[in-house]
């Protein structure tokens, strides 16, 4: 069985298909991952100029493999745009969404059967409707703005697959590049932040087919750096299979690394989010924040909101000490103890952090965050010195971002 994802786009263009009412059947898959059931399909019918009929077809999607079929469906020209709505399968987690996205697909159904809605088809959108507003024909704009999402991921390919005729649930090299670009912007966003990170995309893509925003750039590397690819083929194998069909999961690895390939996460695009304040006052993690006052009469949070799927660890490490001179004695002789400035957390304050015992060998202390989705808080006071706080984001085996605070 073929799949089509369709994704509803308003365009204008100077097209020439003059079809009259054209009979088509209309079928695909709708994919972040999978769609799951419930989640509706539209498809919009438009004149040969791109313009809305205003006749439209809705179905929904039966299971949660994301197979959609509106049957046959009476258009006025060879497109149609296609939108679909709903909760899915996100790849990353291994877990069912908790919001709904939107996506679209816009296609010719002159030479196809089946249409899936997926990543591509929705960040071409923007570009495809400049593109024919610049009197581009349909298929040169949709060949052009395909190529433009794909080199925002490192991705320069001849002859690849149209969009809507790839899928992430079967082999190919064509339907890896799907899975690795709905894998990076997927990263361990929110729907909401997937939503925004899509739409940002696409304006920006939009006039000149090039990312330009280097925010935009660093947010896809800092979560494209911690994709564990091996789980995701893991976890999209149960729900593909739901097909009917058996889940042949692309290696889609290699794309990934292309992607990364020099790159560094950059230590200004947080994962985790370390509020300026949190409920005990002024945030001790806030990354700008560098000079405290020290004492009981001057506490502070230890706070961070930690999104779903990432990890957090934090490690206070002491930089100032006293040597303390202790006189020899009848049974032992002078010694100089070193003994660290320290800081101090109010028992019963913590919220979602377990913490070590502060370990006097290296005078450091470590704050691990229980579990993702959740906000972590503390009350603090620290002794006058100086403390570096070092920040391991995603299970890293170096410190994510560091700085350096200075307590008087």
């Amino acid at each position: 069985m073929g799949f089509i994802t369709i994704s509803l786009v308003a365009l204008t263009s100077c097209n020439p298909h003059d079809s009259e009412s054209i009979n088509a059947n209309v079928s695909g898959v709708v994919q972040k991952g999978p769609f799951i059931s419930g989640s509706s399909v539209t498809a919009f019918t438009l004149t040969n100029h791109l313009v809305q009929t205003g006749k439209s077809y809705n179905t929904q999607i039966a299971d949660n493999s994301g197979v959609f079929d509106l049957g046959t469906v009476n258009l006025s020209s060879d497109y149609v745009c296609l939108r679909a709505d709903g909760f899915y399968f996100n790849e990353i987690s291994g877990k069912q969404s908790a919001s709904q996205i939107t996506l679209y697909a816009l296609s010719d159904v002159s030479d196809k059967d089946n249409i899936n809605v997926n990543i591509l088809t929705h960040l071409e959108k923007p570009r495809i409707e400049f593109l024919m507003g610049k009197h581009k024909s349909f298929r040169e704009a949709k060949k052009q703005a395909q190529a433009d999402v794909l080199a925002v991921f490192g991705i320069v390919k001849s002859n690849v697959t149209v969009s809507e005729e790839m899928n992430i649930c079967k082999s190919g090299d064509d339907n890896a590049i799907l899975l690795a670009v709905s894998s990076i912007v997927q990263g361990f966003r929110t729907e909401s932040e997937l939503t925004e990170l899509l739409s940002n995309i696409g304006n920006d893509l939009k006039t000149d087919g090039t990312l330009d925003n280097p925010a935009l750039n660093a947010a896809l590397v800092n979560h494209a750096f911690y994709i564990d690819t091996t789980a995701v083929k893991e976890n999209l194998k149960e729900i593909c299979s739901q097909t009917g069909e058996p889940a042949d999961i692309p290696s889609f690895g290699k794309y990934i690394k292309g992607f990364l390939a020099g790159k560094t996460p950059d230590a200004n695009t947080m994962m985790a989010n370390y509020p300026e304040n949190g409920s005990y006052g002024k945030n001790i993690l806030y990354l700008s924040a560098t000079n405290f006052q020290s004492g009981m009469s001057n506490p502070y949070s230890f706070a961070a909101g930690i999104p779903s799927n990432v990890s957090l660890k934090v490690v206070i490490t002491s930089l100032s000490a006293d040597t303390i001179f202790y006189p020899a004695t009848d049974s032992t002789g002078a010694t100089n103890v070193i003994v660290p400035h320290v800081w101090y957390y109010f028992n019963g304050t913590e919220q979602n952090w377990a913490i070590t015992t502060f370990n006097q060998v290296k005078s450091e202390q470590i704050f691990t965050a229980l579990g993702s989705g959740v906000n972590c808080d503390l009350k603090v006071f620290f002794e006058q010195g100086k403390f570096q706080i070092d920040y391991f984001e995603m299970n890293a085996n170096i410190p994510t971002r560091r700085k350096i605070i200075n307590v008087n």
